[in-house]
């Protein structure tokens, strides 16, 4: 089905919005996967907080156009699904994830930043760890001296606590 001028106009600045707020984006060849598989990729997406987009690649091209991903307006070729994401790794994470168990998405790349990914390079940023795991690992990493302190301490009074033997 086409789309009207008016309704061209609303997705290119939907797109546009989605842009401007996100810090990902990682775009897949969706060809041949069943509708029950595109709703459970949606539906990941959605508990992850990405933002994922069938778009006409026209569509697609000037709503990047002027922003940080314009650098892979050149990969927007054939039928593309988009995933944005405020997240640095949520969308990378979410496509590569359902693409180890389904083999009909295929990653064609994404963008960083300003910078180009490859496929393997939106497969290294999914390995990273969530910011959440990244956070709790440095919490822990600053607990970790101050309860060794503490128990030193602690060791330390009960011994001197503890009568002489005689």
């Amino acid at each position: 089905m086409s789309l009207n001028r008016s309704e061209k106009e609303a997705v290119v600045h939907e797109v546009t919005g989605l842009a401007a707020k996100a810090q990902t984006l990682v775009m897949a060849e969706y060809r041949g996967i069943t509708v029950a598989g595109m709703t459970q990729l949606r539906a990941q997406a959605r508990g992850h907080g990405v933002s994922l987009s069938v778009l006409k690649n026209t569509l697609a091209r000037r709503a990047v156009a002027g922003s940080a991903f314009e650098v892979v307006s050149g990969l927007m070729t054939g039928p593309l699904i988009y995933g944005f994401s405020e997240d640095a790794v949520a969308a990378a994470k979410v496509v590569a994830d359902f693409a180890r168990t389904n083999d009909k998405l295929v990653i064609r790349g994404g963008a960083y930043g300003s910078k180009s990914l490859d496929v393997e390079g939106v497969k290294k940023l999914a390995s990273i760890p969530t910011k959440e795991v990244l956070l709790a690992r440095l919490c822990g990493l600053l607990k970790s001296p101050i309860s060794r302190t503490a128990m030193v301490l602690s060791a330390l009074a009960a011994k001197r606590s503890e009568p002489a033997a005689a």
